[in-house]
């Protein structure tokens, strides 16, 4: 007996032993995974700010996303901004006991054990918690593959869960899980999911679609809504059996929201798509530009290497990414720091200005282009075009593409090269009625895409040099060439304001009469020359300096060239904000030199601002992924011309409005507005301008082709008022009619004090005749005409 009881006391000290011994090794077990002795576990600091890339934000000035710049399109949300439906489908599909639990749920690993491992219940479900899933994609990613470092790695989790629920709230785990979850199409977190599939907000999204983006969480490439969207609707009505069975809806709810078709409102994050893509891409320029080495610029590029270095100088905004450093001393990334950038731009506007370009060219412009141009062997071009020219734009063209620098580096001889090009390949391309599928050679698409003019349009409250809307092209995706800051053409006529305010400046008035007369200047090589006019209305007669401006007459500017020189009308220029090269030369009146829109619109703007010069600003203020604001902008101001030529000027192109080159703003746009203007156009009329001024907004158009070969053959299409102003018109309409921007007809220049000047100038009330054609071709850079 005594044998037996020894013996059941030796079992039962065993199995006590093995007991104590288990839990003893469990418990150092989980204190070495705990303390880091079993490979990486994330310290305090970790999982109070675990690493993610986050995406950089880009707000407008109204606080609309504009778009982001990402590595992963990942955005961080707030609990507070999650809709309780997307909360309520995630709590019921993934971890009902949610609130109940402080990490590990007990009651689903006793299912999993039970049910799964024993009884091979494969619909039996998993025993991880949403915390524990968490932790598995904050510090461990993929699952591993072999049984026993899976089974080591959900211990890890185990430990990860527990600690994440002591650092945070249950609501913070929420968010934290759902900002982590990865989707497809480039949307990672629950904000880019919602935003990319339903194109709305996580604070708006309905039950429905809420169930949709949490059922794609269990395999978001197998329920894919654009690919499998029978599949996906299979899924969202399991999410919403889950929720009913929880008591988020009820049976009837569920009974109506699973017979609901599923419906998409696809949007993905494209940087060449959604609204301003040519400001997103400037603002990355301009942020990421490294400091400006000449032995980065080519032989050819000393102008940009001036203007690289006096932005690196003078712009914090210009490389900022560069020129400033976090706390720890590295620098910032736009890519994945989920920096927040607050721009100027205003949706409403920036919308306006790009629907405004695209009807424009679109249904007037183009049309008419491409009549003058059929039936023509060197089309898109002039007809006026040599034949060797033609070969050699082409070539040029053919040069600048990335599949002829490919073929080119990877060996391939000049007749293969040839042969590529002239090679018929399936390819889409763009039309002004959406992307069509076709088969043409690669030089025929470069033909192609030539036939298509550009435009560009840049608006500036003159007050504070704020950019409110900023189109660089008609179509980013397919001319993704920049014509506001990066293209530079010949400004014509829109640089005479500035000879007229160097005049006025000088001590003249707009109702000073000369002689509308040829003008001949002796230049330094003992040559000669006389601008001359298109017509000859009122030629020989004596007329005042308002009337040359409002009719852009070539004579009259001349004759102000006259009284300045070359010399202090180049650096007047400069003063105004211009700064590109200029030839002191006196043609320089009449507009030879290549400006950008952008210079020439932050020029104008100084007319509007009381003779104030403002550095066009683009961003406001950027704050860090916490909402910590570490950078502001102000305005940049200096004194460009007295308040009194301002407000000269201001009459001066409001007359050209009211009684000249632009005329037709009053006669066929029919505004009543105060409202000043000049239209512009270039030699062979390449380019057409209109720069618009109203009391608070300063706004500027170009019209042109790819390469200065191409444009119209006829002025009456040519010109600038026909080819610029239409698009400022249809803008200005758009912007009129919105009540919510603020910018109303009932808007007034204001007039300074003790103004006492006469600019009520008699002849200028001679106004044209809406039918009167001016004729002849005036190789003067001017070609101005009424419709």
């Amino acid at each position: 007996m005594s044998t037996e009881n020894n013996k059941y006391r030796h079992y039962v000290r065993w199995m006590w032993g093995l007991f104590i011994g288990g839990v003893a090794f469990v418990i150092l077990l989980f204190i070495l995974i705990s303390n880091g002795f079993l490979g990486f576990m994330p310290s305090f600091d970790e999982l109070e700010n675990p690493k993610s890339n986050i995406a950089t934000e880009i707000y407008s000035a109204d606080q609309v996303l504009l778009s982001t710049f990402f590595i992963e399109n990942r955005s961080l949300i707030d609990y507070k901004d999650i809709s309780p439906n997307l909360v309520n489908a995630l709590v019921a599909t993934e971890d009902v006991r949610f609130y109940d639990h402080s990490g590990i749920d007990a009651r689903g690993l006793a299912r999993v054990l039970f049910r799964t491992l024993l009884l091979h219940e494969q619909s039996s479900g998993g025993g991880s918690t949403i915390t524990q899933q968490l932790a598995k994609l904050l510090f461990h990613g993929q699952g591993a593959s072999n049984i026993w470092q899976r089974a080591f790695q959900k211990l890890k989790e185990w430990v990860i869960a527990v600690k994440l629920e002591r650092s945070y709230t249950k609501e913070e785990i929420l968010a934290m899980y759902l900002n982590r979850a990865e989707f497809i199409y480039d949307a990672y977190g629950i904000k880019s999911a919602v935003k990319t599939f339903f194109d709305t907000t996580p604070d708006s999204i309905n039950i429905e679609d809420a169930a949709v983006i949490i059922g794609m969480l269990k395999n978001p490439a197998l329920y894919n809504p654009r690919r499998r969207p029978e599949l996906t609707t299979q899924r969202r009505n399991v999410v919403l059996g889950q929720m009913m069975k929880a008591n988020f809806i009820t049976p009837a709810e569920f009974d109506s929201l699973s017979h609901l078709p599923l419906e998409l409102h696809f949007n993905r994050a494209d940087h060449k798509e959604g609204l301003a893509p040519y400001f997103r891409e400037h603002l990355r320029l301009v942020m990421t530009a490294p400091y400006p080495e000449r032995e980065h610029y080519a032989s050819w590029q000393k102008q940009k290497f001036i203007e690289d270095s006096t932005a690196w100088a003078d712009d914090p905004l210009y490389g900022w990414i560069n020129k400033n450093l976090k706390a720890d001393g590295s620098k910032y990334n736009i890519y994945k720091d989920g920096l927040k950038i607050y721009t100027t731009i205003d949706s409403r506007m920036q919308k306006y200005a790009e629907e405004a370009i695209v009807e424009h060219l679109s249904q007037d412009l183009q049309p008419k282009f491409f009549k003058e141009k059929k039936g023509r062997t060197r089309a898109p071009f002039t007809n006026k075009i040599s034949k060797k020219d033609y070969k050699r734009i082409l070539l040029m063209s053919m040069k600048n593409t990335d599949r002829y620098r490919s073929l080119k580096k990877n060996g391939a001889s000049d007749d293969s090269i040839k042969k590529v090009f002239n090679t018929k390949f399936p390819m889409k391309v763009f039309s002004w009625h959406g992307e069509r599928d076709t088969v043409m050679t690669p030089l025929d698409s470069i033909i192609y895409y030539k036939f298509f003019l550009r435009s560009s349009m840049l608006s500036i409250n003159p007050h504070n040099g704020h950019v409110k809307a900023y189109v660089g092209g008609p179509d980013f995706k397919y001319f993704m060439y920049d014509m506001v800051t990066v293209g530079k053409r010949q400004v014509g006529s829109t640089i005479k304001p500035f000879v007229y305010t160097l005049g006025m400046q000088s001590g003249l008035t707009p109702c000073d009469m000369v002689p509308n007369i040829p003008q001949t200047f002796y230049l330094p090589t003992g040559k000669t020359w006389t601008p001359r006019n298109s017509g000859n209305k009122r030629a020989g007669e004596m007329v005042s300096l308002k009337w040359g401006l409002a009719n852009s007459n070539n004579n009259i500017t001349a004759w102000v060239m006259k009284q300045l020189k070359p010399e202090p009308l180049v650096n007047f220029i400069h003063s105004m904000g211009i700064k590109s090269p200029m030839d002191p030369v006196p043609a320089l009146c009449l507009g030879v030199p290549d400006f950008s829109l952008y210079e020439l619109v932050g020029a104008y703007c100084n007319f509007a601002n009381k003779g104030v010069h403002i550095e066009p600003m683009i961003v406001t203020r950027i704050e860090d992924r916490y909402g910590n604001v570490i950078a502001e902008f102000h305005p940049r101001k200096k004194e460009a011309i007295n308040e009194q030529t301002a407000y000269m000027m201001l009459n001066m192109l409001e007359a050209v409005v009211n009684h000249g080159t632009g005329i037709r703003l009053r006669v066929k746009y029919h505004f009543t507005c105060e409202m000043g203007g000049k239209t512009g156009t270039t030699q062979n009329h390449s380019d057409g301008w209109f720069m618009g001024v109203t009391p608070n907004l300063v706004t500027g158009v170009w019209a042109g082709g790819e390469d200065r070969d191409i444009h119209f053959d006829n002025i009456s299409l040519g010109q600038g008022a026909n080819m610029a102003l239409p698009s400022y018109a249809i803008y200005m309409q758009k912007v009129y009619a919105d009540i919510s921007i603020g910018i109303t007809p009932e808007d007034t220049f204001e007039k300074p004090v003790n103004f006492n000047i006469n600019m009520n100038c008699e002849d200028i009330r001679d106004t044209p005749n809406k039918n009167e054609r001016k004729k002849g071709n005036d190789d003067t850079f001017e070609n101005e005409e009424f419709f």
